[in-house]
């Protein structure tokens, strides 16, 4: 697993900057958003598809400075009714399409939240009661949902892209259940970027959550999330305060060891490891009480001294196991163990 970036935090520099940045930072992959809620500050969709000399002389720069591109973005809800819905549709499909283009095999994004029938909002339902929610709830996932997914996926695996939904609070996919459903119902195109810090917040185990999904893990970003128990006791979970409000939020991203120690980190790794991901861990730093390079930087170090990267080199066989304990139940001296061991 290599180390990589959302390079939306860096959104303040121009791409010169921001390259020179991350290899003072000793990254390897970087992750560009093309628009919709994060902006696409250093991908205009439209001109980097429009424009071969352009597109040419970003990703030069990009492959100079010996960074690899680990996905492009296009966070937005692409099922909302009305106008903005469209615009988002609009602009996941450029970004499947610029993908293809650049060679790049995955895209990053939500997978929206419709409204009900006649809604011209969405409509997050998460409750089983009163009644009427699952009925809408089902209208969603059938007349919008899945018929949506299934047309964006098809097209995507045409063209050589993977789609990796974001769980996300306020997302109609955003757990394990919904992950498979999607799957299931849709496409298995689809797959988790697994980002540990929305699924802390709703109560989950990042942990347990990662050796279910499996094979449906696509993609990773680096985040954690810190608890503020009195506000938690004051305002459950469901906290609608605003991120700027740091002391009144029941819960606040942060970086990783700022929330959750390196045992934990390191077991989370080594589930991702279990399930045999190999890919890149995005970090996604969104950590208000931190500067944007300093956060970067102590992630970095926190990560560097908890990544296994070693291929495993040998086997423990179930004979060689009962060898061992048979030796150990005589006595043998464990220096004699150690040297089977060793073999």
């Amino acid at each position: 697993m290599e180390i990589g970036l959302v390079t939306d935090v860096f959104a303040d520099k121009d791409l010169d900057g921001l390259l020179k940045t991350c290899t003072d930072l000793r990254l390897k992959q970087l992750e560009f958003s093309c628009g919709n809620y994060t902006g696409g500050k250093f991908f205009n969709v439209d001109k980097m598809l429009n424009d071969g000399k352009h597109r040419d002389e970003i990703i030069t720069k990009i492959k100079d400075h010996n960074f690899k591109i680990s996905a492009l973005s296009c966070h937005g809800n692409p099922i909302a009714p009305g106008p903005y819905g469209k615009q988002h549709d609009e602009i996941t499909r450029k970004t499947i399409k610029l993908a293809s283009v650049l060679k790049i095999d995955k895209i990053i994004c939500l997978s929206g939240c419709a409204g009900g029938p006649g809604d011209s909002n969405p409509n997050w339902i998460v409750t089983a009661w009163p009644p009427e929610r699952g009925k809408i709830l089902e209208w969603q996932w059938n007349e919008v949902l899945v018929p949506y997914w299934k047309d964006v996926a098809n097209y995507a695996e045409n063209l050589g892209v993977k789609i990796c939904f974001e769980l996300h609070g306020g997302d109609m996919v955003y757990n394990v259940p919904t992950t498979h459903r999607i799957r299931d119902q849709a496409s298995k195109n689809i797959g988790a970027n697994f980002d540990p810090s929305h699924l802390i917040w709703m109560g989950g185990d990042p942990v347990q959550m990662v050796k279910n999904l499996g094979e449906a893990v696509f993609y990773v970003h680096i985040k954690d999330v810190k608890i503020d128990p009195v506000q938690k006791s004051l305002n459950t979970l469901l906290d609608t305060t605003w991120f700027a409000d740091v002391n009144g939020r029941s819960w606040n991203f942060c970086i990783p060891g700022h929330g959750h120690d390196e045992r934990w980190w390191s077991e989370f790794l080594l589930a991702l490891r279990s399930i045999g991901y190999e890919d890149v861990l995005s970090i996604e730093h969104e950590d208000c009480s931190l500067g944007r390079k300093e956060g970067m930087r102590l992630t970095i170090e926190f990560l560097e001294r908890i990544l296994i990267n070693e291929t495993v080199d040998y086997e423990w066989s179930k004979e060689k196991i009962n060898q061992l304990l048979e030796l150990w139940k005589k006595g043998i001296p464990e220096e004699e163990v150690s040297k089977i061991d060793k073999q």
